[in-house]
């Protein structure tokens, strides 16, 4: 399958959804009239009932139905016209994606960029033009953090195996990655996993057993003086009714303080698990083969009841208990004692479910994970799953590439092993150094999430990944970019120290903020210390110094390098890894092609 199979197929689907959202926009805006329609007509009989009496009461049953029954038709249109509407930008997203668009959009997960990991920062793994959010089309906030998870923590060879084989299995049903993202409300991954657990185990404020019959009886007898004070001929008079008020008074006030702590706790976590019962739903009503989907799913098929209608009868108990809201309604729900009673209701919910919540967060979040690598899977038929091997260190691949590189993109190959395990990269500013060592981190962050990589081959052993391409100094802890360099090499050789897994070591201009002498001496002492330590990995420098490492250490060891050519006036790279030391530099050449006269 090429590019231009998914993209033609996203932009069928596009062109489908727009239309679909076009009808569900004018079926609202119907409903809208109508509804505001019967609202005037059931004003108008109203008035003529309370004003001129000129109408029964009963005369205001149907324009109330009415009323009730379009309001439930307009909230289905609405939310249908809500799925479509995120329908649309599922597939615009995929299609800027395919088109190399979509960097910029949103903040990539900054929040999971940790300065002291040992790599995150160094291959962009998150921010606006990152890896994450390359990936990213998880809905809800635990989703977002179990990708970060995979990102920044390699996982076992068995695990990343039974990953690809949900990914391979979910890359080619669309239908259910498109539900995945579009189903339930549009939170945003709004609310906090931690929040949400909390609020599940928390102990129940409003469970007494004896509180659905005070209620109701209060409620019963209230509605019952009512409709004995509007009908004439069985009427009591007002004081029955004003006893019944004043008892319902007295109750509402006794559970008026517990009732509202669980309504202001409930709505947020409610709104959450919604997207999950939505999502849960889904992922029921599909059959899987591979392991672990397999697994996930009869995770959350143990009981009679499935997950998701559990959680859609609290969102049913919270839609109730929000529609004491209307104004129409408001004065039946006071009557009704609806805020209490249903408060009561969702606490007992919570004390039967609320244990299992967690469960179904984990389950989710594993789901939409591998829905995202599925759907980077999808939309870059080509990548193929990497090769894990038990025998390491090794790194061996053919054709790789950087997957944020959307053209131009040069391909190169790397081979690491035992008896090769150091490559010292030289070549001149710009030529391609530093991306080289980024294409080989990421492509290893990706395999060992358990998604395909960039590269027609990849074979590789676990590995633990560091790198120093983006270590800053610190004006704030008072230390220099020297001395940050210095201690993230320390933290290196601690990982290496840690094996197994082996350290594959992505190490940029090493030590290039000392002198040449020092560096030297110093990057071939970091460099034999991670080797002993069983590690592979490669090293760039400008100074040509430091390639005798590579002599010094031969074979285990080989010097490649990038150059670089002068073509009408302009410095132009091929961005071609080849064998050797590079036997040039452009530094002055640079220079001079700003405008600057050395």
């Amino acid at each position: 399958m090429s590019l231009e199979e998914p993209a033609a197929e996203y932009r069928q689907r596009l062109a489908q959804r727009k239309a679909d959202l076009a009808h569900a926009m004018a079926r609202e805006r119907i409903y809208g009239h109508v509804r505001l329609t019967v609202f005037l007509t059931g004003a108008t009989l109203a008035w003529l009932f309370a004003g001129p009496k000129l109408l029964s009461p009963a005369w205001l049953i149907l324009p109330l139905l009415g009323f009730i029954v379009l309001m439930v038709g307009h909230s289905r249109t609405t939310r249908r016209r809500e799925v479509l509407e995120r329908a649309v930008s599922f597939y615009q997203e995929g299609l800027d994606r395919l088109a190399g668009t979509w960097p910029g959009r949103g903040d990539g997960g900054r929040r999971f960029s940790d300065p002291e990991h040992p790599y995150a920062r160094d291959l962009d793994l998150f921010g606006p033009d990152s890896l994450f959010a390359l990936l990213n089309v998880t809905r809800t906030r635990t989703g977002e953090e179990r990708l970060a998870g995979w990102l920044l923590s390699a996982a076992e060879p068995h695990v990343v195996r039974a990953r690809q084989a949900a990914v391979e299995e979910l890359r080619s049903k669309l239908d259910l990655r498109e539900d995945l993202a579009v189903l339930g409300a549009d939170l945003a991954a709004s609310v906090d996993t931690e929040t949400l657990a909390e609020w599940s185990r928390a102990p129940t404020v409003l469970t007494e057993p004896r509180l659905p019959w005070v209620a109701g009886f209060c409620s019963l007898f209230t509605v019952s003086m009512i409709v004995a004070w509007f009908v004439p001929a069985i009427s009591t008079g007002g004081i029955p009714l004003l006893t019944a008020l004043a008892l319902q008074t007295v109750v509402a006030r006794v559970y008026r303080g517990r009732a509202s702590t669980v309504i202001a706790r409930v709505s947020h976590p409610a709104e959450e698990l919604e997207v999950l019962a939505t999502l849960l739903a889904r992922f029921e009503a599909e059959q899987f083969e591979s392991p672990l989907l397999v697994s996930l799913r009869e995770r959350l098929i143990t009981e009679s009841r499935p997950p998701s209608e559990r959680i859609a009868s609290l969102g049913r108990l919270r839609e109730m208990l929000d529609s004491r809201r209307n104004q129409l309604f408001a004065p039946v729900a006071a009557v009704l004692m609806w805020g209490t009673q249903f408060a009561a209701a969702i606490e007992r919910w919570r004390s039967r479910y609320g244990a299992a919540v967690p469960v179904w967060l984990e389950t989710v979040a594993q789901l939409e994970s591998l829905s995202a690598l599925a759907g980077y899977a999808y939309e870059h038929p080509g990548d193929p799953f990497p090769e894990l091997v038990e025998k390491g260190p090794r790194f061996e691949g053919q054709g790789l590439g950087h997957p944020l590189l959307h053209s131009g993109c040069v391909d190169n190959d790397v081979r690491l092993n035992t008896d090769q395990a150091l490559w010292i990269v030289s070549g001149s500013n710009m030529s391609g150094k530093s991306t080289f060592l980024r294409t080989i981190g990421v492509n290893a962050v990706l395999a060992q999430a358990g998604g395909p990589v960039r590269a027609n081959r990849l074979t590789m052993s676990a590995l633990a990944i560091g790198a120093t391409l983006r270590v800053e100094d610190s004006l704030h802890k008072g230390a220099s970019r020297f001395y940050a360099e210095i201690s993230r090499l320390r933290s290196l050789v601690s990982i290496a120290d840690e094996s197994p897994p082996a350290l594959l070591f992505l190490l940029d201009e090493i030590l290039h903020g000392t002198n040449s002498h020092d560096r030297l001496i110093g990057a071939e002492a970091v460099v034999r210390g991670l080797l002993e330590r069983g590690a592979i990995g490669l090293v760039t420098t400008h100074d040509l110094a430091l390639s005798k490492i590579a002599d010094e250490l031969s074979p285990r060891a080989a010097n490649v390098h990038f150059a670089d050519h002068l073509e009408n006036g302009e410095i132009r790279f091929d961005y071609l890894v080849r064998e050797g030391v590079v036997r040039k530099s452009n530094a002055l050449e640079l220079m001079r092609s700003i405008g600057l006269k050395v």
